[in-house]
């Protein structure tokens, strides 16, 4: 169900929007600095600690359903998600930090594109089929050497509530490498447990668009849902592909969750 999201007055917004950028300007001086220098679990202590700050920045509360794997860092492992919003990555890494697979474009995004290149992002040249055979042998050896890789197999975003067909072709890496596939469903939704649709990024909705609707929105909650890992060993492509699909589909549905309670709910600020 999708109802119109209620939105927060103009200082508020703006308050938001500042904090925001300080944070991002922040994390850009950190990347370019002493980032690099750090240990591997300093590095990645500081990605989880920035994403969980940028989503209260933005006032977006955070609910894991499932199980996550049990290392912030999980070696040998596809991660595999729905995608609604360049918030997901964030979202994702405040509880299983994650290189993502993205589209070559990101990487020229002004201030985000430096902060995802310099955490390790793999691209792919989305329009050249030839790509998907490079960005598997990446992606193959990546996990074998103790690596979680993150994937959007819909290939771009979608509005929240279904799902686009997914592609298989980065499951090759999975299978090759005998690589763990944890599906997780991303939901974005308002403080009823509506969908909400402040975070979906899609169409000709542009970066700053996006930005401003979920600086404006009240009441936003980005919902985790660890589906039933499965292993890559002995399977196909085509099996850890359609595993996933049907995991990720599965935790679109609410089904038994309970809504927010009284007492949380009413922690969500305007």
């Amino acid at each position: 169900m999708t109802r119109p999201t209620q939105t927060v007055a103009l200082p508020v917004r703006l308050w938001r929007l500042t904090r925001l950028s300080l944070h991002v300007l922040g994390g850009l001086w950190q990347v370019l600095t002493r980032f690099q220098r750090l240990p591997a679990a300093q590095r990645h202590a500081v990605q989880r600690a920035w994403s969980e700050k940028l989503l209260r920045t933005l006032n977006i509360h955070l609910r894991v359903h499932g199980q996550p794997p049990t290392a912030l860092y999980p070696a040998n492992t596809l991660l595999v998600a729905n995608h609604v919003s360049w918030l997901d990555i964030f979202a994702l890494n405040s509880v299983t930090l994650t290189r993502f697979v993205a589209k070559s474009e990101i990487r020229r995004w002004p201030l985000i594109g430096t902060l995802v290149t310099r955490a390790g992002t793999l691209y792919i040249e989305r329009g050249n089929r030839r790509d998907a055979a490079r960005i598997n042998q990446h992606m193959a050896k990546a996990m074998q050497d103790g690596d979680c890789i993150g994937l959007f197999p819909e290939g771009t975003t979608s509005d929240g509530r279904n799902l686009l067909p997914f592609k298989a072709s980065l499951f090759d890496a999975a299978a090759r490498a005998g690589a763990t596939v944890q599906p997780v469903t991303l939901r974005f939704v308002n403080a009823d447990g509506s969908i909400s649709q402040a975070a979906s990024y899609v169409g000709d909705t542009t970066l700053l668009q996006s930005i401003w609707r979920l600086a404006s929105a009240r009441g936003q909650v980005v919902e985790l849902h660890y589906g039933q890992p499965l292993s890559g060993q002995q399977r196909t492509r085509f099996e850890l592909c359609a595993h996933a699909e049907q995991e990720i589909a599965a935790g679109l549905q609410p089904g038994e969750r309970a809504p927010l309670r009284a007492a949380e709910a009413a922690t969500v600020e305007a």
